[in-house]
C-alpha cells in the first residue's frame, strides 16, 4: 500500500491535533503519583480531550474499552485501566495515547516514573526516549525508512535492553493507522524513500531484559515474558524537506530538549 503524502491543509489539520494531544500527554504527566488508579488516568485523560475539542482516537477502536492505554512495569502497551489498579511508589508507568481532531488523528506515547524509581528504570526511560532522537535524525526527506530503524536499534543495542519486534510504529493520518509499518529493530532492506508530507508515528518499545512479549488472556495488554520492566516513547513525526518536525511535543518538552538538529517547530 502507497504511504499517503498530505497536503499543505491536511498538514495544518494534523498539527492541530497533535498539538491538542501534547497537551493532554502534559497534564496527565502531572497527575502521575502513588495512588492514582489507572482507571482514574483513563478516565481524566478522556475528559482532557474532549474538552479541547477532540474526539479519543483509542476507545472502542477495535474493541478496546478505554481512551487511554496505562501499561504498568512489565506491561508493554495496551494495558487496559481499571479500578483496582493503583500505582506504587517505584512503579513505571507508559501512557499511549491519540484523539482525532477534524477527522485527523495524533498518536503518542510517554513512560513515567512513579515517586522515585530505581536508577535501573530511569536508564530505561531515559534511553527508550533517547532511541527515538536517535531514529529521526534519519526521518527526513530522501532517506530510507529503515534507516530509522536501524538507528534506533544502533542506539539502544550497547545498551543490552531487549528491542520489541513483535509490534512497530506506522503511518498515521485520516486513519490510527496507516502504512509503513515502522521496525525499532535493523531491518535487512532499507525500505521505501522518505518524501516531504508524510506523517508517521515512530514509536520505540524497550525492554530492560529479553525481547520476547506475550499477549495476556484480555487480548490486548502486551506483556515481557520475563517479568521485567518496559518503556514506551512515541511521537507523530512529520517528514519535510529538512529537519523532522515533531508534531505531539508540548511546549515544556520543547524547552527541555538540548541540542541536536531536531526541528522545534514552536506552534
Amino acid at each position: 500500500m502507497a504511504i499517503n503524502i498530505k497536503t499543505e491543509d491536511e498538514i495544518e489539520y494534523m498539527r492541530e491535533s497533535c498539538r491538542l494531544l501534547g497537551i493532554v500527554h502534559y497534564e496527565l504527566g502531572q497527575i502521575i503519583r502513588p495512588g492514582i488508579s489507572t482507571a482514574d488516568i483513563d478516565e481524566q485523560g478522556e475528559a482532557l480531550i474532549r474538552k479541547l475539542g477532540g474526539i479519543p482516537n483509542f476507545l472502542n477502536y477495535n474493541g478496546y474499552p478505554a481512551s487511554i492505554c496505562v501499561s504498568v512495569n512489565d506491561e508493554v502497551v495496551h494495558g487496559i485501566p481499571t479500578k483496582d489498579r493503583i500505582l506504587q511508589e517505584g512503579d513505571i508507568v507508559s501512557l499511549d495515547a491519540g484523539l482525532i481532531y477534524r477527522g485527523y488523528h495524533s498518536d503518542a506515547a510517554r513512560t513515567y516514573g512513579v515517586g522515585e524509581i530505581s536508577p535501573e528504570a530511569a536508564k530505561l526511560i531515559e534511553v527508550t526516549r533517547d532511541s527515538f532522537f536517535a531514529g529521526i535524525t534519519k526521518a527526513r526527506a530522501g532517506c530510507r525508512l529503515h534507516d530509522i530503524s536501524a538507528a534506533i536499534d544502533d542506539y539502544v543495542t550497547p545498551y543490552g535492553y531487549g528491542i520489541v519486534e513483535d509490534l512497530c510504529g506506522h503511518g498515521i493520518g485520516t486513519h490510527l493507522h496507516e502504512s509503513p509499518n515502522i521496525p525499532n529493530f535493523r531491518q535487512r532492506r532499507r525500505g521505501p524513500k522518505l518524501k516531504k508530507g508524510m506523517t508517521l508515528a515512530i514509536e520505540p518499545m524497550i525492554n530492560m531484559g529479553t525481547e520476547e512479549v506475550e499477549w495476556l488472556d484480555d487480548d490486548w495488554t502486551v506483556v515481557t515474558c520475563d517479568g521485567m520492566y518496559s518503556a514506551h516513547y512515541e511521537n507523530t513525526v512529520l517528514i519535510t524537506d529538512s529537519e523532522p518536525e515533531i508534531l505531539t511535543l508540548h511546549e515544556e518538552e520543547r524547552k527541555k530538549l538540548q541540542g541536536g538538529n531536531i526541528c522545534q517547530r514552536q506552534m
